[in-house]
């Protein structure tokens, strides 16, 4: 595909939001396109975490990536309800749209994307939406999402041409929301395109002695959990799992940063000296967690397709996951279990790899194999150009027939 100019409108941006899945999506999206020789602008805002704002340049490049942030007018909002509040961003829109050749919107229920979306369709630009695990409502801010939908959604829906879901059960659910928004005289499209990773970024190194150290690992075969301590990640229930499996000599790594649940998780250990909390973790040290790491687990509801989980995959680690991450590949070609986020199903699970290191070297193995194959960015970014040039050329001959 020719090289062509793309606009990423995103609410955060590296180096932002601890722990964001979807941070990472972009970012790595972004990049892949970038070395397959596209113009990517990411527009965004100017948010860190709750509290905090980015202090660096406004107009950036990162990585080979153009990045526009736009000041937030309220980080209350910010922090309380996960809403940008972006200043001046339709206003940036109209300067940069004109030599934009696509549009790509992450995440739905944004200001972003009503700020933005008017200008594009009005300058004709082709818009695809990334939901990114947005759009179901028992997520978190049902009530808000809810309101939303009745007041602002179906204007911003009419005018995104394609949808990119990560799953088929997001497919499903973009789907039944756009037929609940009503029909327009050009159908949005739908398609699915899973996140991806950067192999090479996960080949086992000196990081994993470094990491055994720091935490005095010993030899002992380590359970990895990777995210924010929330209730939807199911952290909580990894804890009992791992107590329940009973397998002495094994390690549990809780690897993020708090979101409410600390207290409370620590409270569930009992005082066991073999669950760790790092805290949140970048750059070598997350990657030393993953190498140091044997098996990778996540219990979450109502995830899109976390990145995590597919790192772990990438870094050779079997994976027990559950129906909620979207998954379901890892199981089918042996790398993983994927079971119900219930204390029974991971205990059994968990008891059974830390038990059996032939059997976490081949499924490890096959783990590594399938990002390789189905998730590495390349790819994913190639399978992205074709949907871009699909819906340009829609696009195109919308405005021939006008």
């Amino acid at each position: 595909m020719d090289a062509v100019r793309i606009l990423h409108v995103t609410p955060y941006y590296k180096p932002a939001y601890a722990f964001g899945g979807v941070v990472r999506s972009v970012e790595g999206m972004a990049m892949a396109l970038v070395e397959r020789g596209h113009d990517v602008t990411i527009l965004t805002t100017d948010a860190l975490d709750q509290r905090r704002r980015y202090r660096g340049p406004l107009d950036e490049r990162i990585d080979g990536v153009r990045v526009l942030r736009r000041p937030n007018v309220s980080q209350r909002l910010r922090g309380g309800l996960n809403l940008s509040t972006p200043r001046s961003m339709k206003k940036t829109a109209e300067v940069i749209l004109p030599a934009i050749d696509i549009v790509h919107l992450h995440e739905f229920r944004t200001l972003e994307n009503l700020l933005v979306t008017p200008v594009a369709r009005q300058l004709v630009k082709p818009m695809l939406l990334s939901p990114h695990g947005t759009l179901n409502l028992s997520t978190g801010r049902g009530s808000l999402k809810s309101a939303w939908d009745r007041i602002l959604s179906p204007a911003v829906a009419a005018r995104i041409d394609h949808v990119s879901a990560l799953s088929e059960s997001e497919l499903a659910e973009a789907k039944t929301l756009w037929r609940r928004f009503g029909a327009r005289q050009q159908p949005t499209r739908f398609s699915v395109i899973p996140n991806g990773v950067q192999l090479e970024d996960y080949d086992r190194t000196k990081a994993a002695a470094d990491f055994h150290a720091q935490f005095g690992l010993a030899d002992a075969p380590a359970v990895l959990f990777m995210g924010r301590l929330h209730k939807r990640k199911g952290v909580d229930v990894l804890i009992k799992a791992f107590k329940a499996a009973d397998v002495a000599d094994a390690r549990l790594l809780i690897v993020g940063p708090d979101d409410g649940m600390l207290q409370t998780l620590n409270a569930l250990t009992g005082g066991d000296r073999r669950v760790t909390f790092t805290g949140y973790l970048e750059g070598a040290a997350r990657l030393g967690a993953l190498a140091a790491a044997d098996i990778f687990a996540l219990p979450a509801t109502g995830e899109g397709q976390p990145i995590a989980a597919l790192e772990a995959l990438a870094a050779g680690l079997p994976v027990v996951l559950s129906p909620g991450c979207n998954l379901d590949a890892a199981a089918e070609i042996g790398a993983g279990y994927v079971v119900e986020a219930k204390v029974d199903a991971f205990a059994e699970k968990l008891r059974t790899l830390l038990t059996d290191a032939g059997l976490r070297r081949r499924m490890g193995a096959k783990a590594r194999r399938l990002a390789k194959e189905r998730y590495a960015w390349d790819s994913i970014a190639e399978r992205l150009e074709r949907v871009y040039l699909a819906v340009a050329q829609r696009s195109n001959r919308a405005v021939v027939a006008q």
